[in-house]
């Protein structure tokens, strides 16, 4: 676990929306109130699986806006982040006020059960149809999932373009791509376990595709930062299902990485935040929600953070309007709603771990880290 304290930084912070005003324009007058408890009540606690580092500009952004109210942010892994918060409630003690992950699934299970509070965000009607839950539940970014390679390694030719290429180069040179292949430990990764499932929906090949993992002596691991660095050093030739907003930017500041969207799908993973329900700081909770899903919030996650936004009125190629040019009909957002506890019913993930087991058995390769 990670976190960070940021208090009286001492900046102007403009983002050329109405986010200067107070309460912001658009907003119903009663939003005043809002702001008046929110620094009463001083804080807000924030537990998140996005890295602090991508985190920062965010928080110190708010806590510019709002000096009087600061930010207790904790970065945590997916199953702890769920897990903990769980805890707490079950123990009557206090936890976090805004709970944000990318592992969709567990989000909304989180809602489902009863843990999340309601609440009419101004910003939502900015969103994607598919990015709101019943007021519950919000996508916050744009986030593809594609293929990392060795741009030194693989020549042009062999880069998959698309699921049925990445299939078709382990079949038929199985013996240049043994134990050079490299994806998510799905029963480690909640991320992981997540993209597994949504490629088993998308494509009846799926299970043939995870055979020739286990026939190549894959290597799995929890982080997409264990991906990336064994990629770029060369000990690994293929990333496959990684977060592009993580594998983008490290493509810019690394030679030896490469990322492509596939042309046949592209999942699109949307960090999902949710307001607990009983947060100690409720209306500092619903300021940071509103300024996450704001233009000023969303701006600096897809300029500063990598994080590309979710919303369609920004005119940049790190948001959602930006890549529908690029991916058009092959990009497929992973939706916010009732389809994501699929798989978290627990006879079915118990059969679905079990079908992946027995279809890379064959594979070797493990390491550690954590989920993001």
């Amino acid at each position: 676990m990670r976190s960070i304290r940021l208090a009286g930084i001492a900046l102007t912070f403009a983002v050329g929306c109405a986010w200067a005003q107070i309460p912001p324009a658009g907003y119903p007058s009663s939003y005043a109130e809002t702001i008046a408890a929110a620094r009463k009540e001083g804080r807000v606690v924030v537990h998140a699986t996005t890295d602090v580092s991508a985190a920062t500009p965010l928080v110190r952004a708010f806590e510019s806006l709002y000096p009087d109210v600061k930010v207790d942010y904790q970065e945590l892994e997916s199953p702890d982040l769920y897990g903990r918060f769980v805890a707490d409630r079950a123990a009557h003690r206090p936890s976090a006020d805004v709970l944000w992950s990318s592992a969709m699934d567990l989000q909304l299970k989180l809602v489902n059960d009863g843990h999340a509070q309601a609440y009419a965000s101004p910003e939502a009607g900015a969103l994607p149809e598919w990015a709101v839950w019943k007021t519950e539940a919000f996508g916050t970014t744009f986030e593809p999932v594609g293929f990392l390679y060795n741009e030194r390694l693989l020549s042009a030719s062999e880069v998959p373009q698309s699921h049925a290429d990445f299939a078709r180069l382990l079949k038929e040179r199985p013996d240049r791509f043994r134990g050079k292949v490299i994806t998510y430990d799905i029963e480690r990764a909640g991320v992981g376990f997540l993209f597994a499932t949504q490629d088993s929906r998308a494509t009846p090949g799926f299970w043939q595709f995870a055979k020739l993992l286990g026939d190549t002596d894959a290597r799995f691991e929890a982080s997409t930062a264990a991906m990336m660095e064994a990629v770029g050093r060369g000990q690994v030739l293929l990333g496959y299902n990684v977060i592009g907003s993580y594998a983008i930017a490290r493509a810019k500041m690394d030679p030896a990485i490469g990322f492509v969207l596939p042309k046949d799908y592209a999942l699109v993973l949307s960090r999902v935040a949710i307001i607990a329900k009983g947060a100690p700081h409720p209306n500092a909770a619903r300021l940071w929600l509103d300024f996450l899903l704001s233009q000023g919030g969303q701006s600096l996650l897809a300029t500063k953070s990598g994080l590309l936004s979710v919303r369609s009125d920004l005119a940049s190629d790190l948001t959602a309007a930006g890549l529908a040019k690029t991916l058009g009909a092959a990009m497929r957002p992973i939706g916010v709603g009732p389809g994501l506890l699929v798989y978290l019913d627990r006879a079915k993930r118990q059969e679905f771990v079990k079908q992946w087991r027995e279809a890379v058995s064959r594979g070797s390769g493990a390491g550690g880290g954590g989920s993001r």
